[in-house]
C-alpha cells in the first residue's frame, strides 16, 4: 500500500518468474528425456502431445481457485478485513482439494476413450495411456501447490511460492535423470515433485509464517465464500480451459494435414512457448495482489502505475523469447529431438507461429489487470479472445485453404487481433476509472 511500484512489482515478480520458469520444467524437461530417449522418440512426443490438453483442464481448475481465492484475499486484506480474508483461503483450499479428487477418479474412469477422443493413434494411445493414468494420481498434489502458491503471494510471500516450485521441479529433474524409465518414469517424476510442492505449501498455510494461519473453522466451505472464489477464478479457468480446447482442435488439425510427424514437432513448439509465457504469467502473478490490494484501498493512481511497469517488463520478456528463436531455432529444437524430419517441420513452424509473439505480453497484462479488480466478465472475454474466439476458427479457416502452413500462420493473426482489441478496452475502462 505504501512501499514504491516498481521495487515492490519486481520483489513480488521475481519469485513467482522463477518459480514459472520452474513450473514450466516438469513438461519441458520430460519432453526432452522422452524426444531424447531411443525407444520412444518422436512417438513419446506425440503421446505426451496428445495428453496436454488434459493437463491443461487440471490447470484450469487449480488456477480457478487459487486464483479466485487469492484476488478476494487481496481485496478483503486491502479492505481491512482480515477475517473475512482467511475465509477466502481456508474455503479456496477445501475446494481445491475437492475438485482435485473429482478429477483423478472421472479421469482414471474414462481415459482410454478420453484419449482416443482426444486424437490418439493406435500406435500412439498406449504411450499416452502410460504416462497419463500415471500423471492424474498426482492430480490433489498439484491443485494444492498451485492454490498455496497463489496464497503465498497475496500473503506478501512470494519467496514461499517459488521454493515450493524449485522443490518440485528439482524432484522432477533429478529422477528423470537418475532413473530412466521411459513414459511411467517421467509421470512418476512429475507427481512426486507435486507432492513434495503440495506438502511445502501445506506446511506453510498452517503454520505460524503466515499473516493468518489455517485452521478447521477456515477450512469449513461457505456457499456464498465458495460461489465468490469460483466466480472471480473464472477468468482464469477460461484461459487455461481454452488453451486446452484449443490444443484439441489443433491436435486434430495436426494430425489431418502432417500425421503423427507433425503432432510431434509442434509439441516441442508448444514447449517452447510455454517457456517462454511461464515468466509472463509469473509476471501476471506479481501484478495481481498489487492491483487487487490498491484498487480495494482505492488507490487507482498505485494500480495504474503497476500496470503499467507490468506492461514494460512482459513486453521485454517477449522480445527476448522472440529474438532467441528466430536465431537459435535449430539449437533449441536439438535439445529436444534430433530426428531430421521433426528438425526441419519445427524449424520452418517456428519462424511462423512466433511472429507476433513481442505483443503478448502486453495482451496478458492488460487482460489480467480485470480479474485483479473482480471484473469478471470483460476478463472472461478476453482470455477467450486469443485462444478461443480468433485462434480457432483462423485455424479452421486456413488450413482448409492451405494447408499445414494455415495452422501455423493461424497463431500470429490472433495474437496481433487480441493484442488490439484488448488495448482499446483497456484504455476505455482506464478513462472511466479517471
Amino acid at each position: 500500500g505504501t512501499k514504491n511500484i516498481l521495487p515492490l512489482l519486481v520483489e513480488f515478480s521475481i519469485p513467482a518468474i522463477i518459480g514459472m520458469l520452474v513450473n514450466a520444467i516438469y513438461n519441458i524437461v520430460d519432453r526432452m528425456f522422452i524426444g531424447n530417449a531411443p525407444e520412444l522418440g518422436a512417438i513419446g512426443l506425440a503421446g505426451i502431445s496428445i495428453c496436454y490438453p488434459v493437463t491443461l483442464v487440471l490447470m484450469a481448475i487449480s488456477l480457478m481457485i487459487g486464483m479466485g481465492g487469492a484476488t478476494r484475499f487481496s481485496i478483503a486484506l486491502g479492505q481491512g478485513k482480515k477475517e473475512e480474508a482467511g475465509k477466502y483461503m481456508g474455503n479456496g483450499l477445501t475446494l481445491t482439494i475437492i475438485l482435485g479428487l473429482v478429477f483423478m477418479i472421472l479421469g482414471n474412469v474414462f481415459l482410454a476413450p478420453m484419449l482416443r477422443l482426444l486424437g490418439a493413434s493406435k500406435t500412439v494411445l498406449p504411450y499416452a495411456e502410460n504416462y497419463l493414468s500415471i500423471i492424474l494420481y498426482g492430480a490433489v498434489f498439484q491443485c494444492i501447490a498451485m492454490a498455496g502458491n497463489n496464497f503465498s503471494r497475496a500473503q506478501g510471500n512470494p519467496k514461499n511460492a517459488m521454493i515450493s516450485q524449485l522443490i518440485g521441479a528439482g524432484f522432477n529433474i533429478l529422477f528423470d535423470c537418475i532413473f530412466h524409465m521411459g513414459m511411467q518414469g517421467a509421470a512418476f517424476a512429475t507427481i512426486g515433485g507435486q507432492f513434495l510442492s503440495a506438502l511445502w505449501q501445506l506446511a506453510f498455510l498452517f503454520g505460524k509464517r503466515t499473516i493468518i494461519p489455517l485452521n478447521a473453522t477456515l477450512l469449513k466451505l461457505q456457499l456464498n465464500i465458495s460461489k465468490q472464489i469460483i466466480q472471480t477464478g473464472i477468468p482464469a479457468f477460461l484461459m487455461q480451459i481454452s488453451n486446452s480446447v484449443l490444443n484439441i482442435i489443433l491436435n486434430a488439425s495436426l494430425v489431418k494435414y502432417g500425421g503423427d510427424l507433425a503432432l510431434s514437432a509442434i509439441g516441442i513448439v508448444t514447449s517452447i512457448q510455454t517457456l517462454i509465457l511461464m515468466p509472463i504469467t509469473g509476471l501476471m502473478q506479481g501484478q495481481q495482489p498489487l492491483i487487487s490490494y490498491n484498487y480495494g484501498a482505492l488507490k487507482m493512481d498505485r494500480v495504474k502505475e503497476t500496470l503499467k511497469y507490468a506492461i514494460i517488463g512482459a513486453t521485454m520478456i517477449a522480445l527476448i523469447g522472440f529474438i532467441a528463436v528466430q536465431f537459435f531455432t535449430k539449437s533449441i529444437v536439438y535439445m529436444f529431438n534430433d530426428e531430421a524430419d521433426v528438425v526441419k517441420l519445427c524449424s520452418h513452424a517456428l519462424h511462423i507461429w512466433f511472429m507476433c509473439l513481442p505483443v503478448i505480453g502486453a495482451q496478458v497484462m492488460c487482460a489480467n489487470y480485470f480479474q485483479a479488480i473482480g471484473k469478471i466478465k470483460i476478463s472472461s472475454v478476453l482470455n477467450l479472445l486469443r485462444q478461443i474466439i480468433i485462434l480457432i476458427p483462423c485455424i479452421i479457416i486456413f488450413s482448409s485453404i492451405i494447408g499445414l502452413d494455415g495452422i501455423f500462420i493461424a497463431v500470429p493473426v490472433a495474437d496481433l487481433s487480441a493484442f488490439i482489441i484488448t488495448v482499446l478496452l483497456l484504455k476505455n475502462a482506464l478513462k472511466k476509472e479517471a
